[in-house]
């Protein structure tokens, strides 16, 4: 499973995402997990190592600090995905899931993240924007949070450079998986695709997510508001894909898995390879929650196996 041209990832405010797998979660008490898995995060990361496992071509681009952001690095060397750097003053983050076995739930610790240098955006934005020019770039993808000093129209101006890159002629995909202001932003901007869930959803739309027909009608207000394509996904539901041509329900196959921290990367991982393949929005989406799926199969986040996706892709069903 390859991708002819490269994708570009943003990872703007990437950590250390640590999962703890414990007996049972006990307020107040001391854990000593059974199994611990640790990879370099952020919703960016994971999703271009999903990528990167489905056998995209990847670059990874974005803001690291400290000894966090030399051990992401170094990780993502041992792993060979090509990546590149600006440096900020501030420790980057690490991030925190903890598997209750007994319940099956999974408690999770975010940090925010420090701010970052007030010249670190500026040099984001000009090290994306050499990768758009460089020639071999299908889609640049924006996902997850700004880091705390970046502009709120930062994503927005990123898919602006990718619209602008090359022309018309030639234009860059666009995929987005952010919320609140950088979300809004970014719609202005025209993206080709926005991915995002239930929550994000009725947020972005102020028309409550809670099944299919609901999914449709926020998505249809962000195809009003600039998006090309839209795709909501909805857990364990499937997920509705909208275009100006139509809509489709997608279901997926096999049973669920007990890691589901992650799988909406691996789902914009895999949207992003499909895309980059020449794939239409719902064939693409198709292996997107392929990979979605088999993220949930084993620990860590943005972990999968390609043969297990390429069984789940060939599962997905229209409903």
């Amino acid at each position: 499973m390859t991708a002819p041209g490269r994708i570009v990832f943003v990872a703007a405010n990437p950590s250390i995402d640590r999962l703890y797998e414990v007996d049972r979660l006990t307020v107040g008490a001391i854990h000593r997990p059974i199994a611990l898995v640790a990879v370099p995060g952020g919703k960016g990361l994971n999703a271009a190592r999903a990528a990167a496992q489905l056998g995209g071509r990847v670059t990874a681009v974005g803001i690291l600090g400290g000894r966090s952001g030399q051990w992401i690095e170094d990780a993502l060397a041992a792993r060979a995905i090509d990546s590149r750097w600006v440096g900020s003053g501030s420790e980057t983050r690490t991030c925190v899931s903890i598997l209750d076995r007994a319940s099956g739930r999974t408690t999770e610790v975010y940090e925010r993240g420090q701010p970052i240098d007030p010249d670190a955006w500026g040099a984001l934005e000009r090290l994306v924007a050499g990768e758009l020019e460089a020639g071999d770039v299908v889609a640049l993808c924006l996902s997850g949070s700004l880091p705390i000093g970046a502009p709120s129209d930062g994503f927005g101006r990123m898919t602006r450079l990718a619209r602008t890159a090359r022309g018309e002629a030639e234009p860059i995909a666009v995929l987005a998986d952010t919320y609140g202001p950088a979300l809004v932003a970014v719609l202005a901007e025209q993206p080709t695709l926005v991915k995002i869930n239930a929550d994000e959803a009725t947020e972005a739309s102020g028309i409550p997510v809670t099944d299919p027909a609901s999914a449709e009608a926020a998505a249809a207000v962000l195809l009003d508001r600039g998006a090309a394509s839209v795709v909501v996904t909805l857990g364990l539901g499937g997920g509705v894909v909208v275009t100006a041509a139509g809509a489709t329900r997608l279901i997926p196959d096999g049973p669920a898995g007990g890691y589901p921290v992650g799988s909406g990367d691996a789902f914009l991982g895999g949207l992003a390879v499909g895309i980059a393949r020449g794939d239409g929005v719902p064939d693409a989406a198709r292996l997107g929650m392929a990979a979605g799926s088999a993220n949930a199969m084993i620990p860590g986040a943005g972990e999968l196996d390609p043969l297990v996706v390429a069984r789940l892709e060939r599962g997905v069903a229209e409903f």
